[in-house]
């Protein structure tokens, strides 16, 4: 127990600057979906069409610079700081070519979003929203890979600072451009987008510059940022980054397919998920935070040689993810009528939203769960096999009793949370086992 608390207590110090920072990226959601709210409702359910397709693209990119904090850390862990410095430049590379195929992507299926069986009029109202937050992929992966890289060197202020400072840009330049301030003319949804864009790219920016500028990163950053590339090193990255893609893939995939069947449901039910989905998203942050630290200690853990130390990490962040979790499911069964009221007027979207916390706060112990245990996985650079399991939780059986509860059944938007829960529960226990048995002491 005294390792546990001890690992816990060096996990915290690591994860508290990324929780914020990892909150701070949410409150940009959250604060898009208050503002885009207070427009109406067929708005804010564009946006969660919208932003839950992006998302599908968005979260490849992600999962492809999980490399960079994975082998950054071990490099750090075994005193390699040059090395360090060319996972992030190679993982530069890869984030700035995936966002140019992403593009090209979303403008694809702009010119097709009416095939998702929307209703029409939230299909009128997304497109310019959709190809401005599209625009923005280069700078958030981009920012992505540099913060990855700076938190695995030990600095998460950092990123913390950078995140909090977007997020007030952001809300400023939504008030200008949603609501028509400062000589704006009211843009609604698209200034969303614009307020969007301009932040990330924001982000990127200072975060570049920092990382040029501060002596302290000195022996780490690239020495030559333009040097050929190693294939070997891009190999590698893709081994772990490509499963680790499809594993986010697979959960973020099942959450958007969820979306597009509430859209099925009609325009309150879609902004209702758009409001429960930002709620839970926010205190997921925290728990993300957590096992973004756990997995950057278990891969540096690894790097020096203490694989006796894994279980300690795990169990020490999985005890604090639990505990936060029960507090906000706490908050979303006793105010979660009042949390929804924040969000929009429309009494209808309010009552339902209502009803779908109860569920989120349900499923809140099992999500802080099993990110934890998926993180940890990764940092041990374990991705083929967590995808599999996380492919059969979300696609073999939450989207499936999805589909059966919420549309063939008739239980509706509940019926579609609820399932999405089971699947939640199913990963957590799958990747959990897993870790355990991979870190089992030998005999």
């Amino acid at each position: 127990m005294h390792a546990i608390i001890k690992e816990a207590r060096a996990t915290l110090v690591l994860a508290v600057p990324i929780m914020i920072g990892q909150l701070s990226q949410m409150l940009m959601g959250l604060t898009d979906t208050v503002m885009i709210g207070r427009t109406g409702t067929v708005p804010l359910a564009a946006s969660s069409f919208g932003s839950s397709v992006f998302n599908v693209l968005f979260i490849i990119g992600i999962g492809l610079l999980v490399p960079v904090s994975v082998f950054a850390s071990r490099s750090r862990g075994a005193g390699k700081h040059d090395e360090a410095g060319e996972y992030l430049r190679h993982g530069l590379l890869l984030g700035f070519v995936t966002s140019l195929i992403e593009t090209v992507l979303i403008i694809y299926i702009s010119r097709h979003l009416a095939s998702f069986g929307q209703p029409p009029e939230v299909v009128a109202s997304v497109n310019p929203f959709f190809l401005l937050i599209g625009a923005s992929l280069l700078p958030a992966f981009a920012y992505t890979a540099q913060r990855q890289f700076v938190e695995s060197m030990g600095r998460p202020w950092v990123g913390t600072v950078i995140s909090v400072a977007s997020v007030l840009l952001n809300v400023l330049l939504n008030w200008v451009f949603i609501f028509g301030h400062w000589g704006s003319p009211p843009l609604g949804l698209t200034g969303a987008g614009i307020a969007t864009l301009t932040a990330r790219t924001f982000s990127c920016f200072v975060m570049a510059f920092w990382l040029r500028s501060d002596p302290v990163m000195h022996s780490a950053r690239p020495k030559r940022w333009f040097a050929p590339f190693s294939g070997a090193r891009i190999w590698r990255m893709l081994h772990v980054g490509l499963p680790a893609a499809g594993g986010l893939l697979f959960e973020v995939g099942a959450f958007g397919a969820a979306t597009v069947m509430m859209g099925w449901l009609g325009a309150v039910p879609l902004a209702a998920h758009q409001v429960a989905i930002t709620c839970a998203g926010l205190t997921f942050m925290v728990a993300l935070g957590l096992a973004m630290a756990i997995g950057m200690r278990t891969s540096a853990a690894v790097g020096a040689g203490e694989t006796g130390r894994l279980r300690s990490i795990w169990f020490g962040g999985a005890g604090m993810a639990a505990s936060m979790a029960f507090l906000m499911t706490v908050v979303f069964l006793v105010w979660g009528r009042w949390v929804a009221s924040l969000f929009i007027g429309d009494l209808a979207v309010i009552a339902l939203s209502t009803r779908l916390l109860v569920v989120a706060g349900i499923f809140q112990l099992f999500d802080g769960n099993q990110v934890i245990n998926a993180s940890a996985l990764r940092g041990m650079t374990d991705v083929r096999v967590p995808a599999i399991l996380t492919f059969v939780a979300y696609w073999v059986v939450a989207l499936p009793l999805a589909y059966l509860f919420g549309i063939r059944w008739g239980f509706g938007p509940t019926g579609i949370w609820v399932a999405l829960a089971l699947g939640l529960g199913v990963a957590s226990i799958l990747l959990g086992l897993r870790f355990l048995r991979l870190t089992r002491p030998a005999p």
